[in-house]
């Protein structure tokens, strides 16, 4: 029996070399993602002869200075914090990178902050079918849990005693989300904006108005036809009758 020698980082299941070698055959700036209890911490790393750089790097606590009150490590703060450092890695010329989780698994607080990253403009290759809904990354499943839960309100103070404590009502998640990201992204929100029907009902009257008057502009001249014909029959029955005499 021969021995196989293996690598200390492979026996103790912490780095995936194949994926590890892929990143520095291509030679990809990379994002990792790393979701704790309470926190999420985030990199954009360039790989070197001489070891991995860290160009950028985002803390969910950073969100704070936002104006962020909600939690630090779920998918809207996920989101969020992708968001932030995305514009940071803008900010020092970083256009395209790639997603490495190592021997991590890829869950939907990951494929949050990674929708984050790419709203904020960084070019990153992702399937939409792994990314979250917008109603989950923007709270809204944490509303709607908030109002369902209301009618016991000792279960709901004690569910939601962090936000309450730091003066965020769980129903108002979406709206606070909302203004958190317009914050971090520099860009109003783009949800009010329908306002085609309306033209389009403005459009049909108009429409119908016009159709009277071609009415009332036809109904002249088949009057004046009609008059001619009763004026020609008659001049020819009087011509008829001095024709006899």
């Amino acid at each position: 029996m021969t021995y196989v020698h293996t690598l200390k980082r492979i026996r103790t299941d912490k780095t995936n070399y194949h994926k590890r070698a892929a990143i520095l055959i291509g030679r990809h700036s990379f994002v990792t993602v790393k979701v704790s209890d309470q926190n999420v911490a985030t990199q954009v790393i360039k790989p070197t002869p001489t070891g991995d750089v860290v160009i950028v790097s985002a803390h969910s606590r950073e969100l704070v200075k936002q104006g962020w009150k909600g939690a630090l490590n779920n998918l809207p703060a996920c989101y969020l914090t992708g968001m932030l450092i995305g514009k940071k890695a803008l900010e020092k010329g970083v256009k395209n990178a790639v997603l490495y989780i190592g021997k991590d698994h890829f869950t939907s607080r990951v494929a949050a902050c990674l929708k984050g990253i790419v709203d904020s403009g960084v070019n990153m290759p992702v399937s939409e079918e792994s990314l979250p809904d917008e109603e989950r990354i923007s709270g809204q499943h944490i509303a709607e849990y908030a109002s369902t839960l209301k009618e016991n309100q000792e279960e709901y103070n004690s569910r939601f005693s962090a936000l309450l404590k730091n003066g965020l009502n769980p129903e108002n998640y979406p709206s606070h989300f909302e203004e958190v990201k317009t914050k971090i992204s520099g860009k109003p929100s783009e949800k009010p904006a329908k306002k085609a029907p309306a033209a389009e009902e403005e459009k049909a009257p108009a429409k119908e108005k016009k159709a009277p008057k071609e009415k009332k502009e036809k109904a002249p001249k088949k009057e004046a036809k009609e008059e001619k014909g009763k004026e020609k029959k008659k001049s020819e029955s009087k011509g008829g009758k001095s024709k006899k005499k």
